[in-house]
């Protein structure tokens, strides 16, 4: 697979975890990708989001896998999770629980509010999240879960909870569906047949990724790019450990070898807001931080050019408005020319008198004002084509990268439209104030020398 390819064998699963949901595409993608690494995926955000319903997708994505699922509440018991202990291992003095049908024997599994289970659930869920191990007993049994889907409606405040909640890598916040598609909402059902076979994905499908994952390398610009994050995160006052920080670049090798790539690229970054991000409040400002950095959808920065435009602007209203030097008597010639324009309108006598009534300039004057609006039109220019082939060349890049949300697509697209809007509208300014300036009255007998005073603004 060439590198940026479309990974046509993904795009089937994702197309079945986002199947009937609406505004889901990071966290389908999320789920995905933590599945490909083997990792564990938080879903944060209020009931009635569809969290449940994603990771009943997910397994179905994974033929043939256990599925374990329990609400947790500060009630439950070590038995809902891990299994009863064994009445015959207690006979021989043994402490051991069966576990079939149970979290230590599925694949994937999916606890919601999972922070509201008790110290003895939790410090055994460490381990099992982390080393994939499981304590029965005297004895520690490898576990066969591939990833498993915690849900919550807020970030833990409990400081007992942090070591729990940085077990999982994505952190990936649900929200209700906005207005804009609250209609579509409503006339969607959510389907019930099983995925494609297409869409399935086979336990040779996730060792060959993790396998090149090994082989893909962690680049200058990537380097640089997580050293940029750890300086944000620095500076936001967001710890990020360094487990974490390690299990992040695995990720995004994860997902560049999914794309075919050897090397990680800058836009596989796309995920840090998801695993760097403290709690969800805070995944804004680090999804604008990538949007800027990676995606240059930052505001252009035009408020000295737009202060020259207005500058100008105000300089050909008050040259067009300026009254003639000569003496003028408008009653007079509005009356003179009743007397000798025949069969002509009102409205057309007074735009000729007033036209007469209007200063007129020299051609050194106008060949002045002319050039000085094309020396700024010279440098709108050079920024209009920068913005533009950096709009090309980002979108490009965009759109290329297959793991990409579509939503972040579009603000993407949306960002470098404004761009290119604000410099094209600079520039078609400047052309009409060209022309403006070029088609002032010309003095009839021209024999003045006088330049004009340039025009100022503060730049």
């Amino acid at each position: 697979m060439t590198p940026d390819a479309a990974p046509q064998r993904w795009t089937a699963a994702i197309n079945e975890l986002e199947r009937g949901l609406l505004q889901r595409d990071v966290a389908a993608r999320a789920l995905l990708l933590a599945v490909l690494a083997g990792e564990h995926v938080l879903l944060l955000g209020p009931p009635g989001t569809a969290k449940s319903e994603l990771a009943r997708r997910l397994q179905r994505l994974l033929p043939g896998s256990r599925y374990f699922e329990r609400l947790l509440t500060r009630f439950s018991v070590p038995e809902e999770l891990f299994g009863p202990l064994s009445l015959k291992a207690l006979e021989d003095d043994r402490y051991e629980r069966l576990t079939q049908g149970y979290l230590p024997q599925a694949e994937v599994a999916f606890l919601d509010e999972v922070f509201k289970a008790n110290s003895a659930i939790l410090n055994t869920l460490l381990g099992l999240l982390h080393e994939r191990m499981f304590d029965n007993g005297h004895q520690r049994v490898p576990v066969p879960l591939v990833c498993l889907v915690g849900a919550s409606n807020e970030v833990p405040q409990d400081d007992s909870l942090h070591a729990f909640y940085d077990r999982f890598l994505l952190r990936v916040p649900v929200q209700p569906v906005d207005d804009a598609h609250f209609a579509a909402l409503l006339k969607t059902a959510l389907p019930e047949d099983r995925p494609a076979a297409q869409a399935q994905l086979l336990p040779a499908m996730l060792q060959g990724v993790r396998a090149q994952a090994v082989e893909v390398v962690l680049g200058a610009q990537a380097l640089a790019l997580l050293a940029a994050a750890r300086e944000h995160a620095r500076a936001t006052k967001q710890d990020v450990s360094d487990r974490r920080w390690r299990q992040t670049a695995h990720l995004l090798q994860v997902q560049a070898a999914s794309r075919g790539a050897a090397e990680v690229s800058v836009w596989d970054a796309w995920l840090l807001p998801l695993t760097l991000a403290a709690g969800p409040e805070q995944v804004p400002g680090w999804t604008d931080w990538f949007l800027d950095t990676v995606a240059q959808t930052a505001p252009l920065s035009t408020e000295g050019l737009e202060r020259a435009v207005q500058a100008f602007e105000q300089q050909l209203d008050v040259e067009r408005r300026a009254p003639s030097d000569a003496q003028d008597d408008s009653a007079g010639k509005l009356a003179l020319a009743r007397a000798i324009a025949g069969p002509v309108s009102e409205t057309e006598l007074v735009r000729i008198t007033s036209e007469r009534a209007r200063r007129r300039y020299g051609r050194l004057h106008i060949r002045s004002r002319v050039a000085q609006v094309a020396d700024l039109r010279l440098r709108v220019a050079d920024l209009q084509a920068r913005t533009h082939a950096a709009a090309e060349e980002t979108l490009g890049q965009a759109r290329a990268h297959s793991w990409l949300p579509p939503s972040w697509l579009q603000r993407i697209e949306a960002a470098h439209a404004h761009r290119c809007a604000q410099t094209d509208a600079l520039a078609a300014r400047l052309d009409g104030l060209h022309d403006g300036f070029a088609t002032l009255p010309l003095l009839e007998d021209d024999r003045s020398d006088a330049v004009p005073a340039p025009v100022t603004w503060q730049d």
